[in-house]
């Protein structure tokens, strides 16, 4: 519930939404997909506002994944071995989108849609990682 909670919060600050005592998971869900298809109606007249709205995302997935390790670091042993291996994913996730982005930032606008759709999955993957970590940690 917490972590609802703290996801909620997170994409109602990105988004710019006022956050609601009975939002859901479902809902948290349907804002990560809202924040990745604004990524992707990014126009290239725009390029610097997808970027820096792209580097908040990855500032904000960063912040979840070291509430995430803290977690982890008061779980049990069994529970800690799982999350080491999830962090590699959750590294591997994040340097994959930090890649893509600083593509997006360098992409010309006959490689734009290319290099925001990228940065965009990317992303998506990043957060799908997270939310697997996130559950097995309850």
């Amino acid at each position: 519930m917490r972590r609802e909670i703290m996801g909620i919060t997170l994409l109602a600050a990105i988004l710019g939404q006022p956050v609601l005592a009975q939002t859901t998971a479902k809902d948290v869900s349907k804002k990560t997909g809202e924040a990745w298809d604004t990524v992707r109606s990014y126009t290239v007249e725009k390029k610097d506002d997808a970027v820096a709205y792209g580097k908040k995302l990855v500032r904000q997935t960063d912040r979840e994944i070291g509430a995430l390790d803290k977690r982890a670091a008061k779980a049990s042993e069994e529970a800690k071995a799982q999350f080491q291996n999830d962090a590699k994913e959750l590294r591997a996730k994040r340097a994959e989108a930090a890649k893509k982005l600083d593509q997006m930032g360098k992409s010309s606008s006959a490689a734009w849609d290319e290099a925001k759709n990228g940065f965009a999955d990317a992303y998506k993957d990043l957060h799908d990682a997270y939310d697997r970590a996130a559950k097995k940690l309850k």
